[in-house]
C-alpha cells in the first residue's frame, strides 16, 4: 500500500499476541498483494481489465467492494471506488486493514491495540486502566507541528484519518470530473469508530470543499472532524471538543 504500519500492543498473553501479529501482518500483506493497483497480477488490477470477475477473486474484494459502494451512497458519490473510470479502491482498503488488523489483535485477548497506517488510526481498548490513547493530528501548515490532540477517553473503539495535500500533493480526485479536487481546504480529519468509515468520510469531505464537507460530516452519526483551510482557518463539528485532550 505504498505506505507504513506500526502496532502498539498492550496486555495479553505474549504467545497469542505473537501469533496473532503474525497473522495480522500476514493479512496486510494479502491486502496488498490483493489490492494493489501498481501490480500488474493483483485481483483488483485483474478484475478492472475484466480478466476475473468478483466471484473469481478473494472473499475480501466482494467484501471491500460492497463497502465501498455503501461509502459511495453515504457520501451522495463524492467517495468513489473509480479512478480516471478504472476500479480503484484505493480509498478505502488503507482504513479497512488497518482495522481489520487492530480487530485481529483484540480478539486475541490483548487490552488495548493502535494500529497506525500512514497516519490514519484504529484504537481498540485502552494503553492502561483510566490513561486513553491520545492521537497527535499534524498541523498541515506547520510541519512538525500538532493542530490537535485526540483522546479516545470513554470509547471502546475509535478511529482517527486524514486526508489533505500535505503529505502526497493534490491526490484527491473530484469524482465529477476525474481531475484533483480543488477546494479550500489543505486538510481534514475524521474521528469515528471506524476506520474503514473515517478513511472514507475523510477523502470524501476533501472533495466537497470546507464548507459543504462540514455540513455533511455534522449530519453523521458518531461522527466528529477537523478542517483546515488553505487560509489557515480551522473548522469543526460541534462535537469535537469533547474528543480533544
Amino acid at each position: 500500500m505504498g505506505t507504513v504500519f506500526s502496532f502498539d500492543v498492550r496486555g495479553g498473553e505474549p504467545e497469542a499476541v505473537r501469533a496473532a501479529l503474525r497473522e495480522a501482518v500476514a493479512e496486510l500483506h494479502r491486502a496488498n498483494e490483493v489490492f494493489s493497483t501498481y501490480r500488474e497480477d493483483s485481483q483488483v488490477s485483474r478484475l478492472a481489465r475484466g480478466e476475473l470477475t468478483v466471484g473469481e477473486c478473494g472473499p475480501e474484494v466482494a467484501e471491500v467492494l460492497a463497502l465501498g459502494a455503501e461509502a459511495e451512497g453515504a457520501s451522495d458519490g463524492w467517495f468513489s471506488l473509480r479512478y480516471r473510470g478504472a476500479l480503484d479502491p484505493t480509498g478505502i482498503v488503507k482504513g479497512w486493514a488497518a482495522e481489520r488488523a487492530a480487530r485481529r489483535m483484540r480478539a486475541a485477548g490483548v487490552s488495548g491495540v493502535s494500529v497506525n497506517g500512514g497516519g490514519d488510526v484504529q484504537l481498540l481498548g485502552a494503553p492502561e486502566p483510566q490513561r486513553p490513547w491520545r492521537v497527535g493530528v499534524s498541523d498541515p501548515l506547520r510541519p512538525g507541528g500538532l493542530a490537535a490532540v485526540i483522546s479516545s477517553a470513554g470509547a471502546a473503539e475509535l478511529a482517527v484519518a486524514t486526508s489533505g495535500t500535505a503529505e502526497r500533493g493534490a491526490h484527491i480526485v473530484d469524482p465529477g470530473t476525474g481531475r484533483p479536487a480543488v477546494t479550500d481546504l489543505v486538510a481534514v480529519t475524521v474521528v469515528a469508530p471506524r476506520l474503514t468509515w473515517a478513511d472514507c468520510w475523510a477523502t470524501a469531505a476533501f472533495a466537497m470543499g470546507s464548507r459543504q464537507g462540514l455540513a455533511w460530516l455534522e449530519s453523521l452519526p458518531d461522527v466528529e472532524a477537523l478542517l483546515i483551510t488553505a487560509g489557515d482557518e480551522v473548522r469543526c463539528t460541534d462535537g469535537l471538543a469533547a474528543r480533544l485532550g
